[in-house]
């Protein structure tokens, strides 16, 4: 249908609240507003759905959210009365329009008698993964856009194991979606009617089972006795869900941390910041500023659903750098197999799981202490359906998991990207080489010189418009036709086709590869260095990932400006040769002196625009350069205290 006939269907019906009448006046004039808005429909896939707030189809809004929740009740409808009584358990962050969405989903399911738990106070991401586990509901929902800038939110779905829901059942939820026509015919539950006594707030209990969970996964008790009342660490929730729990937890192990005031109130707006992404330096930088009036080594900061932990770290010339999510992951991995491995407590059949585009560092160290290191597609659902699949046959005790964007899991207690545990677990590896008068930054230095210097970079190229995913795998389809065996230095010794589950040995040898199907093109270099192209399966962007092994620091930038300027260069000809062409969007460029791993984050737009973002000095291919300075603003000293922030 014409999205202006769309356009004018919601403009007239009765049922559009004030809010939203209002909002469609205002666009009335504006014909690629209501093309973008009207032109399609919310994608709800694997990882729900999420778009920019507003009225619209293709919007976040009650009436898609609405839709969305009314397909899955006819889902968990179809499973059976037993998957009713189950039920749904629902969480929210701090995002504009969380709490309102939560209760338009429970109201939804109340109305088709599906038993709910919500809620009542902002949760992060982990803890509704733990509560679907504890509760042993059918399946959970989250609201929320993680580390999106402020104009998003978003909604997703958790299955009965509290990972992300199964593309099996996904796709029969998006059945049930595509064949509600009328999005103003879906009703919720009344307050006081008898459908809406299927609502009911989740147990206390959860709560503190959660952080008994985490206390168990603690591995330094003596070094955090030691010198954790004294430790000079700074964490921010960044006006996000991490604040109550990060701070309980840390409470509960005794470990000091200085929290940035400003930064503690629930603020969709997250008015501190550009964009509330911890891994990005500048988002952390009142963190930055208030550890340096107290001397602290340490900054951490956690996403609005608290999914992601962003850390930054003093180095020794006393400059902060940023973290990326690939060093965090080889320091907590390091960390978690070398305790285990002091306290005899290394499983015999324990294993590693990471993404395959996260840093090939991570195999040599487990190798170094006998683990076995597993790849999967990106996204923490294949990690989740791993140790699903390790639970039931009791081939593999699960040790760690964790994706270079910044996402970690220690424990089996849920099954997705927990920022908490992850949060514990650094502070306390802070506590322990604090005890042995070492540093984190001397640990990942000491990790280079005995496994060897990995670089990695990634490119974020963003799209935008209603054919955004269309064009970015476009691209990475254009890919798949071309044969590569040469990029400069580098040698191209296979190519993996993941959306065909199939690698090409340069020679002409193809190999089925046992893993899920996703669209990515993944490049094999010689001596263990690769390449891979993917687009975003929850944002507008394509992203390119390098990763480039040398035998010291000097020698791996020098290799990655080689890689990146000859792939680039096959990018620009397979633009002119094929539909599949690279964006060429504005570039915002920051660099960050760092030993071993430079990251450089630029910032995401608020509505779909051409933007990038660029981490290890990477650039996107064909873009042109702004610079982009902020300053940074004052801040107060609190000690951790635990107390529910203002709404």
């Amino acid at each position: 249908m014409d999205y202006k006939v769309v356009y004018d269907n919601w403009l007239t019906n009765p049922m559009l609240n004030p809010e939203g009448k209002k909002e469609l006046e205002s666009i009335s004039n504006d014909e690629k507003e209501k093309e973008y808005r009207f032109g399609g429909e919310l994608a709800f896939g694997t990882a729900g759905m999420r778009g920019l707030i507003g009225y619209g189809t293709n919007m976040m809004n009650v009436y898609t959210v609405r839709r969305a929740t009314q397909g899955l009740a006819e889902y968990i409808k179809s499973l059976g009365i037993t998957a009713q009584e189950r039920g749904v358990v629902i969480s929210f962050d701090t995002r504009n329009k969380s709490n309102e969405f939560a209760k338009v989903a429970a109201g939804i399911l109340a109305a088709n008698k599906i038993r709910v738990y919500l809620f009542n106070e902002v949760h992060p991401v982990p803890m509704l993964s733990y509560a679907v586990r504890r509760l042993k509901t059918i399946a959970g929902i989250m609201i929320t856009a993680s580390h999106n800038p402020k104009e998003y939110n978003g909604y997703k779905v958790y299955g009965e194991d509290g990972a992300q829901m199964s593309p099996e059942a996904t796709a029969e939820v998006v059945k049930y979606i595509s064949q509600i026509t009328d999005y103003f015919s879906v009703k919720e539950a009344e307050k006081g009617s008898l459908s809406y006594a299927y609502i009911t707030k989740v147990p206390n209990g959860v709560d503190k089972s959660y952080y008994k969970t985490l206390t168990k996964l603690a591995l330094s008790a003596k070094a955090v006795k030691s010198v954790g009342k004294n430790l000079k660490l700074v964490y921010t929730p960044i006006h996000g869900s991490g604040y109550v729990p990060v701070t309980t937890i840390l409470k509960k192990l005794k470990i000091n941390a200085t929290i940035v005031e400003e930064q503690i109130n629930y603020d969709g707006d997250f008015s501190t910041v550009k964009v509330p992404n911890p891994e990005n330096k500048e988002t952390l930088q009142m963190g930055i500023d208030l550890a340096k009036k107290i001397n602290a080594d340490v900054v951490f900061g956690t996403d609005p659903d608290a999914d992601r932990l962003g850390v930054v770290i003093k180095n020794n010339d006393g400059e902060f750098f940023a973290l990326s999510g690939n060093q965090v992951g080889i320091l907590l991995l390091d960390y978690i197999l070398l305790r285990l491995k002091e306290d005899g407590k290394l499983p015999e059949n324990g294993i590693v799981i990471k993404s395959f585009v996260s840093t090939s560092m991570a195999k040599p160290i487990a190798k170094h202490y006998g683990v076995e290191l597993i790849d999967v597609p990106v996204g923490f659902k294949f990690i989740g359906e791993k140790i699903k699949q390790y639970e039931e046959d009791n081939s593999k005790t699960f040790i760690f998991g964790f994706e270079e964007s910044c996402g970690y899991l220690r424990g089996t207690h849920c099954r997705d990207k927990d920022a908490v545990v992850a949060s514990m677990l650094f502070a306390e590896m802070v506590c322990y080489y604090t005890s042995k008068n070492k540093t984190v930054y001397s640990r990942l230095q000491q990790l280079y010189e005995d496994f060897g210097c990995v670089l990695d970079s990634t490119v974020s190229v963003q799209y935008s418009g209603l054919n955004a995913m269309k064009e970015m795998n476009a691209v990475v389809d254009s890919l798949k036709t071309r044969s590569i065996e040469k990029l400069d230095i580098y040698t191209v010794t296979a190519m993996r086709d993941y959306s065909n589950q199939t690698r090409k040995v340069v020679g002409g040898q193809v190999e089925a590869l046992d893993t899920p199907a996703t669209n990515a093109v993944y490049y094999e270099l010689e001596n263990g260095s690769f390449i891979c192209v993917r687009p975003s399966g929850t944002e507008p962007k394509l992203k390119i990932y390098y990763s480039v092994k040398a035998n010291d620091t000097s020698s791996a930038e020098k290799a990655l400006d080689v890689l990146k300027k000859a792939f680039e260069k096959e990018l620009s000809s397979n633009s002119k040769k094929s539909e599949g062409a690279v964006k060429k969007p504005t570039s915002v460029d920051k660099k960050e002196p760092v030993k071993a791993e430079t990251k450089v984050a630029g910032k995401s737009a608020a509505k779909p625009s051409a933007k990038t973002e660029v981490k290890a000095e990477a650039k996107a291919p064909a873009k042109t350069t702004q610079k982009v300075e902020e300053k940074p603003t004052a801040k107060t000293e609190t000690k951790a205290t635990v107390k529910a922030p203002d709404k």
